[in-house]
């Protein structure tokens, strides 16, 4: 405590010759006010270290941030109180920069790679043995988005990927629309990844049923998040070397067979396109922008990484998509003709190890699909707890979500209603994703859209924040061209998709939209309710 305004006050007249008044606190006095003309010359006796001081009119404190003028008042009405400094241990979360290169490349990594086994068949049926080149396209362009992650990840590195991107760039209303895209992706790769997982499973064990599995296996990943992203990350390694160990069996087995078997890939070749060989291209290359889905999830737990890892997840998770993607569908195209790769879309990867090295080795990809997958949801939970926390330091989400369990000092409320959230439109669809797998592809494209832009807006308005990676000009204006290109042709060659889209992205925007504007609506609430009969009304 300073000094109280409320004590007898005894003004003193100003210095002679124009110059400002006296302080309103001389150093030594308790309380005995001088003066009201700069506050800014109240001496506090305050250390160094101390938080700036509250003001108080009727006995409650003034927020500075949101504070309305309420017409002039008495000086003796105005109280000063400074704050006790903040314990810096408080603001330092124990899962900060506890992710290396192997763990942070893992949780995005698993994501990432599950994308390639219904990739493949997908762009095989669009584009027919010019499914390899679309899928090295896809390569270069994410190639292009490492730099401009790289870029905005190091000028800003915290979470929230393009919310905070353009946080820092433009509004905060237009930030909150690149949350909601983030979001509603997050709950599309769960729900869709987790019900795909229980399929794969049951197609290896038919007692299990896919609607409770589901929810099963949604509910274990939330229990895995809650204990913290140390665990995950563990459990998320595991995954993704098995994975990537299979994935290598697999080539080297499809590989052998290829060789044994040429006349298989030598028939691929002969087959006429569907299309002309443009048209081919453009359309594989617009399906085959869903194998890099994940690539997004590393900015939205950069607080969690190391110094110096985001670059290098970035650079892992690009040479994973650009080697293995493009080498799986030659390999493929190997062992299977294109119209088994046209019936067998969704589990091509299994089909072509069954064909290549029997039934065994099929049931082992089909196994190591159902897992990768289980990786995928996740790396859901992880990204979306970075990205909702952010959120709720930034008040457009409430403030509870930031509670931490004493156990694990995790924020426990974010995954358990994300949870929540995924299991009601799961069930809401009555175990139906499929409009949901598109609503995945959309919301993906246009998060990677408003990164590009938001970068390009970084580099214009604050060019002279220091970053340790620079995307040049053109690298951001052909990645920003390239996934437009393949969001306008997602929504062509699907018309129907855009509706669902536009129906899920409703539903979470309106949420947000509450609590961004929560402010004006309660001021209109009240309104209407001082407008309406007296027995609505709260009389002091």
């Amino acid at each position: 405590f300073v000094g109280d305004a409320r004590r007898p006050y005894a003004p003193r007249p100003a210095p002679p010759g124009g110059l400002e008044a006296a302080p309103l606190l001389r150093p030594g006095q308790s309380g005995q006010a001088t003066s009201f003309t700069q506050i800014e010359h109240v001496d506090t006796q305050a250390p160094a270290n101390a938080q700036p001081a509250l003001i108080y009119i009727d006995g409650r404190a003034v927020d500075m941030q949101r504070y309305e003028f309420p017409g002039f008042v008495d000086p003796s009405r105005l109280r000063f109180e400074t704050l006790e400094p903040v314990d810096k241990s408080t603001l330092h979360h124990p899962s900060r920069g506890c992710l290396n290169e192997i763990y942070a490349t893992a949780i995005c990594g698993n994501d990432l790679t599950s994308s390639v086994l219904y990739t493949i068949g997908v762009t095989a049926t669009m584009s027919g043995q010019l499914a390899p080149i679309c899928l090295f396209l896809v390569g270069l362009v994410l190639y292009l988005f490492k730099s401009v992650y790289g870029e905005a990840g190091t000028a800003i590195p915290l979470n929230g990927g393009a919310y905070n991107l353009l946080l820092n760039t433009t509004s905060k209303s237009i930030a909150s629309l690149a949350a909601c895209l983030t979001i509603l992706s997050y709950i599309a790769t769960a729900v869709v990844s987790a019900t795909e997982c229980v399929t794969y499973a049951s197609n290896l064990c038919p007692w299990i049923d896919v609607y409770w599995g589901t929810i099963i296996l949604l509910f274990i990943f939330c229990v895995l998040s809650i204990l913290g992203i140390t665990e995950s990350a563990v459990v998320a390694v595991g995954i993704f070397i098995v994975h990537m160990g299979s994935m290598v069996f697999l080539i080297f087995v499809a590989g052998v067979y290829t060789l044994q078997n040429p006349s298989i890939f030598a028939e691929n070749l002969r087959s006429p396109l569907k299309y002309d060989w443009p048209l081919s291209i453009l359309f594989g290359f617009c399906v085959a922008m869903l194998g890099v889905t994940g690539f997004e999830t590393s900015a939205n737990y950069i607080e969690e990484q190391q110094k110096g890892v985001f670059p290098k997840t970035l650079f892992n998770s690009w040479l994973v998509v650009f080697i293995l993607n493009p080498i799986l569908s030659v390999v493929c195209m190997g062992v299977l003709s294109l119209p088994t790769l046209e019936a067998h879309h969704r589990d091509v990867l299994a089909k072509t190890a069954y064909d290549a090295g029997g039934k065994y080795f099929g049931l082992w990809i089909s196994a190591d699909a159902a897992l990768v997958l289980a990786g995928s949801v996740l790396t859901a939970f992880v990204g979306v707890t970075g990205l909702v926390r952010r959120l709720a330091l930034d008040r457009l989400l409430p403030q509870v979500l930031l509670a931490e369990n004493r156990f694990r000092r995790t924020n426990h409320l974010i995954p358990i209603t994300f949870f929540i959230l995924c299991v009601i439109l799961f069930m809401a669809l009555g175990g139906r994703v499929r409009s949901l797998a598109s609503v995945y592809t959309l919301s993906f494209l246009g998060v990677m859209t408003l990164f590009a832009l938001g970068n390009m807006i970084l580099k214009y308005k604050r060019g002279r924040i220091r970053r340790s990676i620079r995307a040049t000009w053109p690298t951001c204006f052909a990645a920003l061209a390239a996934v437009l290109v393949a969001l306008v042709g997602n929504v062509v060659m699907a018309p129907g998709n855009l509706i669902y889209f536009l129906v899920y992205f409703a539903l979470v925007a309106g949420v947000t939209l509450i609590m961004f504007e929560r402010i004006r609506i309660l001021k209109y609430f009240l309104y209407f309710v001082s407008q309406g009969p007296q027995h609505l009304q709260v009389r002091q």
